[in-house]
């Protein structure tokens, strides 16, 4: 199961949509390029078992 959510750049601060797999587990991180600056972030992915809400926090990849 896919769904869409958004997160914010780490270095432009512009929104970008991506798609996180929940069947991957309610904790996730990964590499994501922004689409507006195309610099890479580290997306950690915590999704609420009960209400599928998703939360992503970034940082910049070093």
């Amino acid at each position: 199961m896919q769904d869409t959510t958004e997160f914010y750049c780490a270095y432009c601060g512009e929104p970008s949509v991506v798609f996180i797999d929940l069947s991957s587990g309610r904790t996730q991180s990964y590499v994501e390029d922004c689409q507006v600056c195309c610099r890479p972030n580290i997306l950690y992915v915590e999704v609420d078992e009960d209400s599928l809400e998703i939360i992503i926090q970034t940082e910049p990849e070093s």
